[in-house]
Order: C-alpha cells, then structure tokens, then sequence
C-alpha cells in the first residue's frame, strides 16, 4: 500500500521501493506526522488511492485507539517492496529531489507506514499479483512471511499509542476522535467519487459511498436527498474564454457540485475543496467559492459545497504542512479567479445582482449609539430590518436582528443549566452526514445543557424530541446543525459554551421581513437596554448606529440646527 502509487510524468507503475538519498530526505523531513488516530487514516487511505484502488474500506474500534484496518483492492506490493516500504524514508512515489516538483501522488513525506508502526502494532498484508501474498508484522523487530491475500493491501494498527501514555492521554475520547476520522473520510470521499468509501466504526457501517464517479451521488451519500435534491453541477476551465489565467496557472480545471442558496450552514465546514485529489483547508478557495453565490447566501450563513481543484502539479506545492492539508499555488489568483467563475456560472439561473453602495461617508457618519434606551422613540421600520429612532438630535438606527440576537444571548446565559425547553410532537427527524452524526455523539451532553433532547433513531437519522426556547421564541429542530457546526469549525474554540449559545441566539432572533408593531419595537428596545453588554451582538456584530443631525444637514447642504 505505501509507496506504490504513479510518481513518475508517464503515469507508469515505479514498482520499486526505493530509499531517497540524504538531500531528498532534508527537503522533505518534518517530523513526526501521526499525532492522532486520524493521521494515520489519513496516511492510508491516501496511499490506498496513489496504488490505483477503486475500492477502500476503514474499520475502526473505540476511535482507532484499539483498531484501525484499512483494506483496499489497488495494484498492491511485491514481497521485496513491502519489506522496504517499512524503512525510514523509503518510497517508490518520488526519485529524488527533483520529483518534488512534479510529483503527481498524494504522499511522499516521511512516508507514513514506519510513522504508524512506531506508535502502535503494525501489521501489512499486500499481495501484487494473484498466489502467495506477504505479511509485514512489525513489533520490536520486523517480521516477513508468505500469507494469503488477494490482489490489494490491506493494514491493521492496534493498540496506537499504547506504549506512549502521555500521547494517548492528550487525546479526546473515543467519540470525538472518531468524529476526526469521519471527517478525514467524507473529505476523501467527496474528492474522489470515482472510489467507493465504506467507514464503519465499532462494527456498525456509518457511511458507504457508491464509487460511480457522479459527484451527486457521492454528495448524497455524505448527506442526503434534502441536500443532494438541491444542487447544480459544477464544471470550469482556467481557458474559458480567458487566456491571460490560462497562460498563468496553466490548464486549471474545476468540477464538483454546488447546492442552491436554499441549503446553507452557520460555517464554512461544509465548503469542501480538494486539490488535485487531496482535500485541502485554504481559506482563499473557500472565500472563491462564497463569492461565487455572490448574494444569493444569506447574511452569516454558508453553502454546501464539494469542488476538484486540478493544478499543473509545477504549480502547486504540496509540501508545504505537516498534515498536508494546506497548499501553496505558484498563481493563486488565477485559480481563485477560475474556482470564483466556474461557481457563478453554475448559478446563473439566480440573480446575481448586487444593489450599488449608496454614496455616504460611513466612516464619518456612522458611530456606535451610546443614547439611553429608555429615551429613544420608534419612528419608523425600514426594510422590516431596522427600527428607525429618535434620540434628542439623532437619529439611531437599529439593526433588529442584532439586537434580539444579544436579548436572546444574556439570557440563555443567565439561565445557566436551567434552560427552557419544549416538547415537540410529533418529535422532529433529522438525517445527518456521518461526520455530522460522529461530532453530534461526541458532544451529546452540550446539545442537552442548551436544552436539546436528540435519540438515535437508526443508522445516521435523529429524532429531536424538545428544543429550546429562548425568549419564548421556540428553536427549530434545525438549530441542531447550526450547533454541530459549531464545533465542525475547529478543534478547540476558546471558549465553545458561549460559542454554541450565539449560535443558538441567532437562530429564533427576527429576521429581516419581520415586521414589528410599535409596542413589540418599543419592548424589543427596553430589553436590549437591560443587556449587559447591548452595543453589540455576540458575534460582534454593532446593534446600534447612530446618524446625526449635522451629518444630514451637511448632506442636505442645510446648516446643522433644527432651525435652519
């Protein structure tokens, strides 16, 4: 499985392993890469795609700290190849340090196999052709026997970290390790279409992807209907009509799906872009493919997304992280541009149209209000968004949604651990993604702190049984994503309670088009009076602005007094 995949410009099988020679090896060592349990799936699933497999398979137990299998029908490896492959900086994807440049695998650093056997107990069985395979034991010493095993590779880990205590410990537990794993193979299973994907964990089957090469069907296969119902295909080419970005970057090409503004999420977790075959984390091509939708999304909220970015391998290193999941384009933006455009066509059923910026000093005009509340009168609502209000010679303006949303916030936080909650009924049903269902039973005891109460009701559904109700304003079952979301964004937000509680303030606060009687305007403003912190939304967004009246009448070219 390691170091058998395409390294050389013809596409041909190297099938040697080989060790790289010292200058190779200092341009490329960085270290220990297996800091987890889904490093080392990662590391194997991609050496399962560089051998060719159209099929790969990962089992793990107690989330892949007792067992990691991963099984894969690719061209496998000779008995000479397999005993090498388990040597430091031993490989057949790359030469010499000129391959760097233009290698076309997914992995060569530090190659991955003696990484995974020093941190746990290895064992390899590979076979390239039909008859006798070879087993690869590695323990103190490395161990090579006849065994029989079909054409592909197939590697077990157990026991990882078992002899490193203090890197076990630093761990989460298993749950959440696997949610990490998950997410490594929805990744990879988006990226790649064309493979057939099966993750079960603990011995149950969590995702199972059909391999057909339809993007749709893979993206059905990571969601559901509802998601996978809702998107158009994505195609584009760097020489669309645009020569300069072709002769910059080369023949990039862009292909995936998008789902319509209709389906969006609370982060950009579900923005997933691969690159060359590898899922990458790079926020300029996540902010491509935003601007894509131009203004079709909602404010503060993001698409479902699953694009292939493929580059020249000359122009794009990859060697630029430990985990590899970044990149470094030689022309960046030139595939933003083709990434950007390839996605807005695809959309071009929508309106893309943006309303032009009104010719107004913002910086000058608008400051955050610090009038009293109990002062203001409500004279006006403009766009069924903000509460236009008078303050002596002001006039404030205040963004509805921003100012529920803090309301909403204080006291869901006031309330500590004795938050409202309501029972729905029927109860609601929701199908999750697998990385989705993994992260909602690493976080099951948050989701009930905030007054959720969510069961398994088989495979990857849950049924939500109460919500919370903030503000007497009930959450929608919904609001589960927006909470898984929040966890989806990162591995350790500072402070993830009071991260969880502003997205789940956000989701029953009004919204634009809700329209309010002066009396609900006049309450909704007295309570944000009440608010510890009232100029700001939790997510740091001002609720207040204040206009005054000598930045009108300069406007107007009158002199600034009421007289005048």
């Amino acid at each position: 499985m390691s170091g058998t995949g395409d390294a050389e410009e013809s596409g041909e099988r190297s099938g040697t392993v080989r060790r790289l020679d010292d200058e190779t090896v200092a341009r490329i060592a960085a270290g220990e890469v297996i800091t987890r349990p889904a490093d080392a799936v990662r590391e194997l699933v991609e050496n399962a795609l560089d051998a060719g497999a159209t099929s790969v398979g990962v089992e793990v137990e107690e989330g892949g700290l007792s067992l990691i299998r991963v099984t894969d029908d690719g061209h496998g490896m000779s008995r000479a190849d397999a005993e090498r492959a388990v040597e430091r900086h031993a490989t057949s994807k790359i030469r010499d340090a000129a391959d760097l440049e233009r290698t076309g695998t997914l992995g060569f650093r530090g190659e991955a196999l003696p990484s995974i056997a020093e941190v746990g107990r290895f064992d390899c069985y590979t076979s390239a052709e039909s008859g006798t395979g070879t087993h690869v034991a590695v323990r103190d010493e490395v161990r090579v026997e006849a065994a029989g095993h079909g054409v592909g590779t197939t590697v077990e880990v157990r026991d990882l970290f078992g002899d490193l205590p203090a890197r076990r410990e630093s761990l989460g537990g298993a749950k959440r390790e696997f949610a990490r794993i998950s997410d490594v193979l929805t990744g990879y299973a988006l990226a790649r279409p064309d493979v057939r994907f099966r993750l079960a964990h603990d011995g149950r089957q969590v995702l199972s992807t059909p391999g057909s090469g339809d993007a749709t069907e893979a993206l059905l296969a990571v969601f559901d209907r509802s998601v996978a119902g809702q998107s158009t295909t994505v195609e584009g080419s760097s020489d669309a009509g645009d020569h300069t970005v072709a002769d910059a970057a080369g023949d990039v090409r862009v292909s995936g799906v998008a789902c319509y503004p209709s389906v969006t999420r609370a982060t950009a977790s579900h923005v997933h872009v691969a690159v060359n075959g590898r899922p990458v984390d790079h926020g300029d091509l996540r902010r491509a493919v935003e601007a894509g939708y131009g203004s079709l999304l909602p404010n503060s909220r993001h698409p479902v997304v699953a694009l292939r970015v493929a580059v020249p391998p000359a122009r794009v290193d990859q060697n630029v992280h430990p985990a590899k999941r970044e990149v470094r384009f030689r022309d960046l933006d030139a595939v933003t541009e083709t990434v950007e455009r390839a996605v807005g066509e695809a959309l071009t059923t929508a309106d893309l149209s943006r309303t032009a910026a009104v010719s107004f000093d913002t910086d000058e005009a608008l400051s955050p209000a610090e009038s009293r509340f109990d002062e203001l009168t409500v004279i006006g609502q403009f766009r069924d968004l903000y509460l236009l209000c008078e303050s002596d010679d002001d006039l404030l303006v205040v963004d509805q949604h921003a100012a529920h949303e803090r309301v909403n916030f204080e006291r869901l936080r006031a309330a500590a651990g004795e938050r409202e909650s309501v029972p729905l009924d029927p109860p609601a049903t929701l199908s999750l993604s697998a990385r989705e269902a993994a992260t909602l039973e690493a976080h099951c005891e948050d989701l009930a702190a905030l007054g959720f109460t969510v069961e398994s009701f088989g495979g990857e559904t849950y049924r939500v049984t109460s919500v919370p109700a903030p503000v007497g304003r009930v959450a929608d079952a919904t609001a589960v994503r927006d909470v898984l979301d929040a966890f989806l964004s990162g591995d350790a937000p500072d402070d993830p309670r009071r991260d969880l509680l502003a997205d789940l303030a956000c989701h029953p606060s009004l919204k634009a088009g809700d329209t309010l009687a002066p009396d609900e305007a006049s309450d909704l403003l007295a309570r944000l009076g009440e608010c510890d912190r009232p100029y700001a939304c939790p997510h740091g967004r001002p609720t207040i602005l204040r206009i005054d009246e000598s930045t009108l009448a300069k406007g107007f070219g009158r002199p600034g007094t009421r007289a005048g």
